[in-house]
């Protein structure tokens, strides 16, 4: 019996996206693994009390208090989910999202920052004062200067009535540490944090990934004939893809890998430059929002691409939470 004649890959090399204000802004939605997420569909895990507390605060957070004779009270004009990895922050904040009636956008930290630092503050700030809900995934805490420009972004936005919902970024290996990151996220954004209500979200991983597994490597004759049968598959030199998107902004990311059905990497190698580490992260959040099956060749395995310095350094979160999402990448099919 003949096989089937094996797909000849594609390459990202070369690739620029073209993408309009206008395109990145609609692109603020949730991810596809969200798009059905809703209130009624979370299930909370009845040994932890506060998941099912927080679906209720999350709702309040959209419907608004329920207000009492006389009462002055006004909607919450902000939500931060607080909680460990994997216990479903990302779903309700999609919850909210989907609840929430009016003109709206949700994205990750990253591409927030990336999207003010590519239209420039004062653009930025008028793009979105006539949203009235900005969601926020996987809040950043451990980059000074985005803090910071999220942080004054965020009051402006506030001043126009805008209202905001975020999770924390609490990293996978830190699971059970209880209210991880709320007082860092109060005293950071310089004020505007007492406009959030902090709501705890506690409980196990749901995914129950141990997050130290090493994904495997492949031979590169065993990536060729992978990718060769996939639908829509791309292959790509490790440094000659890293090069290609230290040509582009972060925000164009996304658009970059719109035909990609599967991803192989081959010479894969630990990194060592800050900078394009940092950039692999972005990429890989965007490839994990889109569940883009990844497999990989070279010295060592994916999920060892960052070298321990940068693991334990002041990127940490970043990094554990972009090993944690290769190692799910790599078991996809």
């Amino acid at each position: 019996m003949l096989e089937p004649a094996k797909n000849q890959p594609n390459s990202l090399v070369g690739v620029v996206p073209s993408t309009a204000t206008e395109e990145l802004i609609r692109q603020l939605v949730p991810p596809p693994e969200f798009v059905k997420a809703h209130f009624e569909n979370y299930r909370p895990d009845p040994n932890f009390p506060s998941q099912q507390a927080a679906v209720e605060r999350s709702k309040q957070f959209v419907t608004g208090p329920v207000r009492k004779l006389f009462s002055k009270s006004e909607a919450i004009p902000g939500i931060y989910l607080d909680g460990g990895f994997g216990v479903g922050k990302t779903h309700l904040l999609a919850s909210i999202y989907h609840a929430f009636s009016g003109r709206k956008a949700f994205g990750s930290f990253l591409e927030y920052t990336s999207l003010v630092g590519y239209l420039g503050f004062s653009q930025a700030v008028s793009s979105f004062s006539s949203y009235a809900l900005i969601c926020i995934d996987e809040f950043e805490l451990d980059d000074p200067g985005d803090t910071m420009l999220m942080s004054r972004f965020l009051k402006e936005l506030s001043e126009k009535g805008v209202r905001f919902a975020a999770t924390s970024n609490t990293p996978p290996n830190a699971l059970g540490q209880g209210r991880f990151a709320a007082e860092d996220f109060k005293r950071e954004i310089q004020g505007l944090g007492e406009r959030f209500e902090i709501v705890s979200v506690d409980g196990e991983d749901y995914r129950h990934r141990d997050s130290s597994q090493d994904s495997r490597n492949l031979s590169e004759l065993e990536l060729s004939d992978w990718i060769g049968y996939q639908e829509d598959g791309f292959l790509e030199d490790f440094d000659a893809l890293l090069a290609h998107l230290g040509t582009l902004h972060p925000t164009k990311f996304r658009k970059l890998i719109d035909q990609v059905g599967s991803l192989a990497i081959k010479n894969l190698h630990q990194l060592e430059d800050q900078v394009a580490a940092l950039r692999l992260v972005s990429f890989v959040d965007r490839l994990y929002e889109q569940q883009i099956p990844l497999r990989t060749s070279g010295k060592v395995p994916a999920t060892k691409v960052f070298s321990e310095t940068m693991i334990s350094g002041g990127y940490r979160k970043k990094y554990l939470r972009a090993v944690s999402r290769i190692g799910a990448l790599c078991e996809l099919y």
